[in-house]
């Protein structure tokens, strides 16, 4: 499978991870296309990163996906592209994204599994970004 690997910047790996989790479930939701607009405006990461290009990067993903293999190559080639200081950084991302619409279904926890351990985020940090999550997302009138 090496062979079919792409090659990725961090920022595009990280993009490739948010669009692969948003479309887990069958469809890529409005509240996760805007999720995913504020990360790249919002995260340090993403300072240098053209807005613009968006469309065309989840495209790409989209097609990467639909080939033999498909979310596989998606974690391997963003795995290989990603540092491990921004492992982290990455799944805190793709959380933010699953967690925007409120609802998690059982194939985007799947999704959520498979990246922490493509990117070994350990589970100390996926629960302390998963946390920090919740608490982004609360309104008033959650009370849990």
């Amino acid at each position: 499978m090496a062979g079919s690997l792409v090659s990725l910047t961090p920022q595009e790996a990280v993009i490739y991870l948010m669009v692969m989790t948003s479309a887990s479930d069958g469809a890529i939701k409005d509240e996760e296309l805007r999720t995913i607009g504020r990360v790249v405006r919002s995260f340090p990461l993403f300072s240098d990163a053209d807005e613009a290009g968006l469309v065309e990067m989840a495209e790409a993903c989209g097609a990467l996906m639909s080939s033999e293999g498909g979310l596989h190559k998606v974690l391997e080639s963003a795995a290989k592209a990603l540092p491990d200081h921004l492992g982290e950084t990455a799944y805190a991302a793709v959380v933010d994204v699953v967690t925007a619409d409120e609802m998690l279904d059982v194939t985007e926890i799947r999704v959520l599994e498979l990246i922490r351990e493509a990117l070994k985020v350990s589970d100390e940090g996926a629960q302390a970004i998963d946390h920090a999550a919740r608490a982004r997302h609360m309104t008033l009138d959650d009370e849990s």
